[in-house]
This record gives C-alpha cells, sequence and structure tokens, in this order.
C-alpha cells in the first residue's frame, strides 16, 4: 500500500494542489445541460482543439476527412481526401497528428497541407503530443503504447499491461501519460522520462462499470485533461471524471439515455466548452474549467 501511494504521488506533481478536490460542484454551469452542436454525420470521433479554440473532428465510418466546427457553428470540411482517421492531436509546432485506422498509419499534416507518414502497419486508435514533440499513440488489438519521438525514432513504450487501450491523455504539466482501458475498468498511468519512455506504470484510476455490463468493462475511450489536473474519460455510464489523486470526483451525464460517447475535448474561444462525441451528432456544455493547454498543446500555467 505504501508503495502504492508513493507512486500516486510520483505521477501527480499537482496531487498537493488537488487533494480536496473531490467534487464536479465547481467544473459544471448550474442549469447549463448538453446542447447539440453538430449534427448530419455517421459515426463522430477524434476530438481536438486548434490554437484558436475551433473544434476539430472526424467521420470514422463515413467522412472524408478533417472537419473543423468553428465559433459561428458552421461546419467546414478542413482536410479533404483523408478517411478513417480515428484520433487527433496538434502539435506544438502547429502541426495536426492524426490516427489513420483504416489505413494502419499515424501521419502528420504539415502547414503546407502534404501528408507525412510517421509509421505504418499498426492499428491506432488514439494520440496525444506533448509540447516537446513526443507523439504517443494506442493500438487496442495489440495492447501496446507506441512513442514517437521529435526525431521520427518510434518504439513500444508499453505492451500487455492495458486491457485493449484506447482513449489517452496527459495530466496538466505533462508529465504523466494516462491512458484508458476499453476492456477492463482502469485508467493507467506513466511518468514520462526525458526520452520519452514511460516509467512506474500503474492502474491509477478506476472506472465505474454499468450492472448491465456482463463483462465488467467500463468501456473506458476517449479521454482528456482541465487545467486543474482532472482527467475526464468518456465511458459507458458517461464522461468520469477523476482528480489528479486519481479519486473518482463524479459521473457527467450522457447528453442523452442510451448514448455511446466515444471522444471527449475542451473547446471554444475560452476552451470552456466540453465536447462529446455521440453517434452521429457531437454536443456540448459551458463548464467553470477549461483545457489544459492554452495552445495546442503547451506546458500549463504554474
Amino acid at each position: 500500500m505504501k508503495q502504492f501511494l508513493a507512486a500516486a504521488l510520483l505521477l501527480s506533481p499537482l496531487a498537493g494542489l488537488m487533494a480536496q478536490d473531490t467534487s464536479l460542484h465547481d467544473n459544471l454551469v448550474p442549469g447549463e445541460g448538453w446542447q447539440e452542436a453538430v449534427t448530419g454525420f455517421a459515426f463522430t470521433d477524434g476530438l481536438a482543439t486548434d490554437v484558436a479554440g475551433n473544434l476539430l473532428f472526424t467521420d470514422v465510418k463515413s467522412g472524408k476527412g478533417i472537419y473543423q466546427l468553428g465559433p459561428d457553428g458552421k461546419v467546414n470540411l478542413l482536410i479533404d481526401n483523408q478517411p478513417g482517421i480515428s484520433g487527433l492531436a496538434p502539435g506544438p509546432d502547429g502541426r495536426l497528428y492524426a490516427c489513420q485506422n483504416k489505413a494502419g498509419k499515424v501521419v502528420v499534416f504539415e502547414k503546407d497541407g502534404t501528408v507525412k507518414e510517421l509509421i505504418k502497419d499498426v492499428k491506432p486508435n488514439d494520440l496525444i503530443v506533448t509540447s516537446k514533440g513526443f507523439v504517443y499513440f494506442t493500438e487496442t488489438p495489440t495492447k501496446r503504447i507506441h512513442c514517437i519521438t521529435p526525431e521520427g525514432k518510434t518504439f513500444v513504450a508499453d505492451e500487455g499491461h492495458v486491457l485493449r487501450p484506447n482513449g489517452i491523455t496527459l495530466s496538466a504539466d505533462q508529465s504523466t501519460l494516462a491512458v484508458s482501458e476499453h476492456g477492463g475498468s482502469k485508467v493507467w498511468a506513466w511518468q514520462i522520462q526525458p526520452d520519452g519512455t514511460l516509467k512506474g506504470g500503474s492502474p491509477y484510476m478506476t472506472m465505474l462499470v454499468s450492472p448491465n455490463n456482463a463483462k465488467g468493462e467500463a468501456l473506458g475511450d476517449g479521454a482528456t485533461t482541465d487545467e486543474k489536473g482532472r482527467y475526464y474519460v468518456t465511458t459507458e455510464l458517461g464522461i468520469q471524471v477523476f482528480d489528479a489523486m486519481g479519486r473518482l470526483s463524479g459521473t457527467i451525464a450522457p447528453p442523452y439515455l442510451g448514448a455511446k460517447i466515444v471522444s471527449v475535448e475542451f473547446a471554444g474561444p475560452g476552451r470552456d466548452w466540453l465536447y462529446v462525441c455521440a453517434g452521429d451528432k457531437i454536443y456540448k456544455r459551458k463548464t467553470n474549467t477549461r483545457a489544459a493547454w492554452t495552445t495546442a498543446p503547451a506546458a500549463a500555467k504554474p
């Protein structure tokens, strides 16, 4: 037990600040619920946000590429002829990284519109990019978490521990990598080393499982982090929120009963709107918090 608590403190540099933060009370705006933001697609996924706060997303089943929801509420096709993307993340240099699940590769979209392949012959699900340029992505079927260094070197950072690794995010200060498992009830966390390797992996958070799920799977999927160090993970029950110590703060109900939510992100001009993908639609709700990174992504403010 003492060893686990020591690992928890190492994995949470903000633990002292967040020790008493175990409630959703100051996260949500009283009287504000979910609002429909995007409709008319088949299977929305891959939520991300750009430096202006625009929401980026994909339609894994029938979309043409990467879409952008602007502050005016209009949707534009930002990048065409790139179907089958399941995960998106901006890099510190403004480039956009993507998991092309159907094509079996991870790519980056250059500022001039060209596409560069980073790794192929994989089954990437979701990814995140650190402020130092390390790309981490989950490969659900193989139980692997991969790393791509800023120099383009690729290696398996973890294998065999996470049951069907899926959603992926960073702590507010980007010292910790967190991955949700779709085939179990845990969210794993590791300390990120200077060379991109991972250390001290442990099942850091425990997701609630629906009593109707006979397999005991929380169906953890997309994940993101707010400025106060809270982790948001989409599950069968809704968006489960954990504080920086890994304790469950509560569950934000899905937009409607039975909604299958798969991706979550903060976006909007102030990065204080919480967005979630639910099948053919994307919903949003106003919050009293905002994204962990005010640029895309950058180190959290001290």
